[in-house]
């Protein structure tokens, strides 16, 4: 059985993710969407709220799983015991990074290897940071996230005052 990751801080989940995902879910036998619990960022919502916003999102997809975790990604994979990871590429200015990441990963654990899936063209400029900021300025999220997820962003930031 193929078991493959998909980490990410996913704050808030867009369709571009929701695009990989389903992707991903259709070549391999388990996709375990990782929420990253990062300290040293300060997300719009708790790493529980990623994870049920992913859950909710994904649910009419049998083989994929949501869980959060913290630390190095490769040790994640092997905790799942994935031997890979999916990242996501929006456009060139992506590629450097990712490749630096994947390089990295792979000298740590030779036996997880990195595939990348370039994003579909129409969620190619989309980012979690892009929709925040159009949040923040009360603009039109609708195609950028699922109605429940553009609910959640508006009362998250109407909590916090923004």
């Amino acid at each position: 059985m193929s078991i493959a990751i998909y980490p990410g801080s996913f704050d808030p989940v867009t369709y571009g993710h929701l695009d990989v995902i389903r992707r991903a879910s259709l070549i391999t036998d388990r996709l375990i969407v990782g929420v990253l619990n990062n300290p040293s960022k300060n997300p719009l919502f708790t790493v529980e709220e990623r994870v049920e916003l992913l859950k909710q999102a994904v649910s009419g997809i049998e083989n994929v799983e949501i869980r959060s975790f913290s630390g190095l990604t490769v040790d994640f994979a092997r905790l799942c015991g994935a031997n890979v990871i999916v990242r996501g590429l929006r456009a060139v200015t992506d590629f450097e990074y990712e490749l630096m990441l994947s390089q990295t990963n792979r000298k740590l654990c030779p036996d997880v290897d990195t595939i990348f899936l370039t994003t579909s063209l129409q969620y190619a400029y989309l980012s979690s940071s892009v929709v925040k900021e159009v949040a923040m300025y009360n603009g039109n999220i609708s195609e950028f996230v699922p109605e429940f997820v553009e609910k959640q962003i508006k009362d998250k930031m109407s909590q916090r005052g923004e």
